[in-house]
């Protein structure tokens, strides 16, 4: 997910450079360790074009930007239209999941992904929850037709709380992120957002 606002960054998280390279392309290099596709979701054909000439586009199978075509207010900019972009498309192209991921954490951990992938495959939903009973429903894996009706119903209704797309009827695990995460993970890189340019300095600290 790359097309959010970066209000508080002030420029596209995704492409901002440190040690001469995008936040992008860190995440890129890990998750193309793996044999799944992936796909950046921009919020618009004019993201795409900046994007192209910046990143290694042979690690992605293709962009996908923001469809407008259910949504009432043409002003809104949120994660659930990214979402309901994303989920369409790929149910058009029959995929049966997604792990869907915000690029301003970079410093994603592999074996993180591996743990969620490797835990998923008995739930449609499988999502990391903090002790606080916090979700992070934008580092988790959903169920892409079952999510495509879903963030539908809700753009439909103007609801875009990300935590609306789960649905009681779904088969949702819950991944620990104190108690699991944290045992492929001890700093919890994986979950360090990058929302201000002072927090370049968690970057500085873990990225060597």
């Amino acid at each position: 997910m790359i097309g959010g606002k970066s209000t508080r960054f002030g420029v596209d998280k995704g492409l901002y450079k440190f040690k001469d390279k995008p936040f992008i392309s860190y995440q890129l290099e890990t998750l193309s360790r793996f044999e799944y596709d992936i796909f950046l979701v921009a919020n618009s054909k004019h993201q795409v074009e900046a994007y192209i000439n910046k990143i290694d586009i042979e690690k992605i199978m293709a962009f996908i930007v923001d469809d407008y075509d259910i949504v009432i207010d043409s002003k809104i900019r949120s994660p659930m239209l990214g979402l309901y972009s994303a989920f369409k498309e790929l149910n058009q192209l029959n995929y049966q999941k997604a792990f869907v991921l915000s690029c301003d954490n970079p410093l994603i951990q592999s074996e993180v992904i591996k743990y969620m992938i490797k835990k998923s495959h008995d739930y449609d939903c499988f999502i990391p929850r903090w002790n606080n009973e916090f979700l992070e429903p934008l580092f988790a894996i959903y169920p892409i037709e079952k999510a495509f009706k879903m963030s539908s119903k809700n753009i439909k209704k103007n609801q875009y709380k990300l935590t609306n797309i789960l649905d009681r009827d779904w088969k949702i695990g819950y991944a620990s992120v104190e108690e699991e995460i944290k045992k492929n993970d001890p700093n919890l890189l994986s979950f360090k957002n990058i929302n201000k340019p002072e927090d370049i300095k968690i970057l500085e600290i873990f990225s060597d």
